[in-house]
């Protein structure tokens, strides 16, 4: 009897918290119901771009790089998070958790190397393309 008495009322301020926050949002949208403007213009139901019309559709092929990019930038976030609550938790893991973090960063350079070694990084044209391209260019042939 007396464990049912103790979880209602801890209990109670959850539901207290959450019928503030359902009536805020209510009161936030019925606001801006009220208070908003109505207006029909030809842009209305248009994306906004910054004030560029927009040209054409929004159905664009982006570069397979650009998905690379993405998955690159998901996965070393969320190691990210792994690492920060590896710091949080540091007095209690001690140095067992210090090497554990340790091999884990060692494997996400292992990772970013293979990528860079692969071309997963590559996104322009080589470098040396670029300056032997130069030379040629910049190179007169009565010079020699």
């Amino acid at each position: 009897m007396q464990e049912s008495v103790q979880n209602t009322t801890l209990l109670w301020p959850m539901v207290v918290y959450g019928a503030i926050v359902l009536s805020l949002v209510l009161l936030i949208l019925g606001l801006s119901y009220v208070l908003g403007q109505r207006g029909n213009a030809r842009a209305t139901g248009e994306p906004y771009e910054g004030g560029i019309v927009s040209a054409g559709g929004a159905r664009i092929r982006f570069s397979s790089q650009f998905y690379m990019v993405a998955m690159m930038f998901v996965i070393f976030d969320v190691e990210t998070i792994f690492i920060f609550s590896w710091a949080i938790a540091f007095p209690e893991l001690g140095w067992y958790g210090y090497f554990g973090v340790l091999v884990f960063i060692a494997m996400l350079v292992v990772v970013l190397v293979y990528e860079w070694r692969n071309g997963a990084l590559d996104f322009g044209p080589d470098g040396k393309k670029i300056l032997a391209a130069y030379k040629r260019l910049t190179h007169k042939p009565g010079l020699n």
